[in-house]
């Protein structure tokens, strides 16, 4: 079993506050409350948010009914949480009448579980996120040489962890196209507004087939047929539901510099490439930077939320083609980072980035040195 940063959640448990657990569906949010609950030393009780009781216990707005509910518990655990309509104010109720109660809750769509309990539970809740494994949390189980041995692995299927523990490529696929299809479009078409799978397929395929490059919303507006605002919406959600993340472009208003488009990156590798089909292996592929340069931002993501770096994340890009892939504004001051699967290419600072920014700095990360930058 691969160790998980989050084993242990006692240091993150208080008294008569929520814990938050985020995350896609099929991370192992579930597999790590259950092996957490095994050792933690408290009694507790473990339900999810789909049984129709644990339902009415919550929405019931009763201090009663609830407090019955958790009578002779030390530590409650509400997994799939978004699923009770009131759960924000249920929760609230809990830790606002049940003396050294400790709660748990888990949520696979945050815009479902972060609207139902942002206000309610204000200052009452502590938020973590887990996203598929990480090679910082590999590195825990084996050394660098190993983790470099299967780095082409990772690119094309990803770290989702059911994923890393099947042994075919065929199981891989066909494991990757299920979670496709039966998780990710099935959280977002339980939405109110969304007109269907096969608009939210092609949006995909379309950010797929342009990872890693400035995305125009009336372009995807025009290929898909639909207006640009439910074109933003649905990136909206998409993000939300933990299957894309938004780069915003960096600018200290420099006339040349382009800040109003954004770059798309996916969750996982495997999900894109289950999305557009392609599960060649490198070396019949065309989209090898592509995928290096997703699975770097996605890891780096990865090792900023557990490892608490604190910082503002952008592409930086000009009219006339000059680009940093990713930089990092934090503690004062700009990182700049080019992302080169070769090691064997040599790339300099763009002029307009040493004129811009003369004090940053800038690194080459390479399919040799990537591990200290995100392991």
């Amino acid at each position: 079993m691969i160790p998980r940063i989050y084993d242990n959640l006692t240091p993150h448990l208080q008294d008569n506050k929520v814990l938050i657990l985020y995350g896609p569906r099929r991370v192992g949010k579930t597999v790590l409350l259950q092996n957490y609950v095994k050792t933690c030393g408290l009694k507790y009780r473990f339900d999810t948010g789909e049984d129709i009781s644990v339902q009415h216990v919550f929405n019931s707005q009763s201090k009663e009914i609830i407090s019955q509910y958790a009578k002779g518990f030390e530590l409650l655990i509400i997994d799939e949480a978004q699923t009770i309509e009131h759960i924000g104010k249920g929760l609230k109720l809990a830790v606002d009448t049940i003396p050294g109660i400790k709660i748990i809750a888990t949520g696979s769509a945050s815009f479902d579980l972060a609207n139902k309990v942002g206000e309610p539970l204000t200052g009452r809740q502590k938020t973590l996120f887990l996203y598929p494994v990480s090679q910082m949390e590999l590195l825990k189980n084996t050394n660098s040489y190993d983790i470099q041995k299967q780095k082409e692995e990772y690119m094309v299927y990803g770290s989702y962890p059911e994923v890393l523990t099947l042994s075919s490529s065929v199981e891989k696929q066909e494991y990757l196209r299920g979670l496709v299809n039966s998780y990710i479009l099935k959280d977002i078409l339980t939405l109110e507004q969304v007109k269907g799978s096969k608009v939210l397929l092609d949006l995909l395929r379309l950010l797929a087939f342009q990872m890693g490059n400035e995305v125009s919303y009336s372009e995807l507006s025009k290929q898909l047929s639909i207006d640009g605002k439910t074109v933003a919406r649905y990136l909206d959600l998409l993000e939300k539901a933990f299957v894309i993340v938004n780069l915003r472009g960096y600018s200290s208003n420099l006339r040349k510099e382009i800040t109003k488009k954004s770059k798309y990156y996916f969750l996982d590798n495997g999900i894109r490439n289950a999305i557009i089909s392609n599960f060649n292996p490198l070396e019949l592929r065309d989209d090898v930077g592509r995928l290096w340069e997703n699975f770097l931002v996605m890891e780096r993501l990865k090792k900023q939320s557990y490892t608490k770096i604190i910082a503002n994340n952008y592409f930086w890009r000009t009219w006339n083609q000059q680009e940093v892939d990713w930089v990092e504004e934090r503690e004062g001051n700009i990182f700049g980072y080019e992302f080169k699967w070769s090691a064997n290419k040599k790339v300099s600072p763009p002029s307009l980035w040493k004129e811009g920014y003369p004090k940053s700095s800038f690194t080459i990360i390479n399919s040799e040195n990537y591990l200290e930058f995100i392991g």
